[in-house]
């Protein structure tokens, strides 16, 4: 059993003109440690996928549990979402405070923790997303990736093992895009953190140790990035687009030449061109 395990999970939400199924019949194993992504175009089920796991929903059959612990359980509530942290897409959602330091501080402060705990805490979360010297800053006048790196960091400060981040940079220029993904690879490679992250870019997933394409509310594919992107058209049915990589690989295909390899990031992609010469 996986740190998140979900199995046959179904949701459906209410609307004004009847139900609209979200999820349907979702099994998965999230390992401890793991870098997952789940991809899917809007309105593919991955965001009720992410506060499904968070238990900020319920599914409506199927069970999901985070390190054993039933999300229906009304009473492991609380410990689901502290082992399992959520950081959503728009980092103005999130900031409570208007110091950068009390922002991050108030999740552990809701949590009971000791004081001297939550100073440490703090100052670890703060280094560990790349934000020395910002502390007494306020958040309104930081960047966009800034921002979401002080609301990964008031996550990262309540000590969680998974954190989902739900769609983080979608509201991101290119550089904070950048900064925020390179924070949280430092907090999987470097802390051991089990990161989930949903998202419909698909060059942010180039270097995830799994892949899981999700479309009407069911996986359609899962693997490795190669595997999945090798898929083209099960991720062109999914409404995705392939990164240029896997796009000129196919492209140069159709022309009759192929290279020996799949190709998934541009650096392997320009190897693959410069072995025909």
């Amino acid at each position: 059993m996986g740190i998140i395990t979900l199995k046959n999970v179904s949701y459906a939400y209410e609307t004004d003109t009847g139900r609209v199924q979200a999820v349907s019949d979702v099994s998965l194993d999230i390992a401890e440690g793991e870098f997952l992504c789940i991809l899917g175009h809007n309105g593919s089920g991955k965001s009720t996928l992410a506060k499904l796991m968070n238990a900020l929903l319920l599914p409506e059959s199927g069970s999901i549990t985070v390190k054993g612990m039933d999300t229906k359980d009304e009473e492991e509530s609380w410990k689901i979402r502290r082992h399992a942290g959520m950081v959503f897409q728009n980092p103005d959602n999130q900031i409570v405070s208007s110091i950068v330091e009390e922002d991050i501080a108030f999740g552990p402060e809701n949590l009971g923790m000791p004081r001297e705990e939550m100073i440490t805490c703090i100052r670890r979360a703060i280094k560990a997303v790349g934000m020395e010297g910002h502390e007494q800053d306020s958040p309104a006048m930081l960047s966009g990736g800034q921002k979401q790196r002080v609301a990964i960091a008031g996550v990262l400060a309540m000590l969680p093992d998974v954190i989902i981040c739900d769609e983080p940079t979608a509201m991101l220029d290119p550089k904070g895009r950048a900064e925020v993904l390179e924070t949280i690879h430092r907090l999987n490679k470097r802390l051991g953190k089990t990161i989930v992250l949903i998202t419909h870019y698909m060059e942010e997933t180039v270097d995830a140790d799994r892949i899981v394409v999700l479309s009407g509310g069911r996986i359609t594919a899962t693997g490795t990035p190669r595997e999945v992107f090798s898929m083209k058209n099960v991720v062109e049915n999914a409404g995705l687009s392939l990164p240029i990589a896997g796009q000129l690989y196919f492209d140069l295909k159709d022309r009759g030449v192929e290279l020996k390899d799949f190709p998934v990031t541009k650096e392997e992609l320009v190897e693959g061109l410069c072995s025909l010469a």
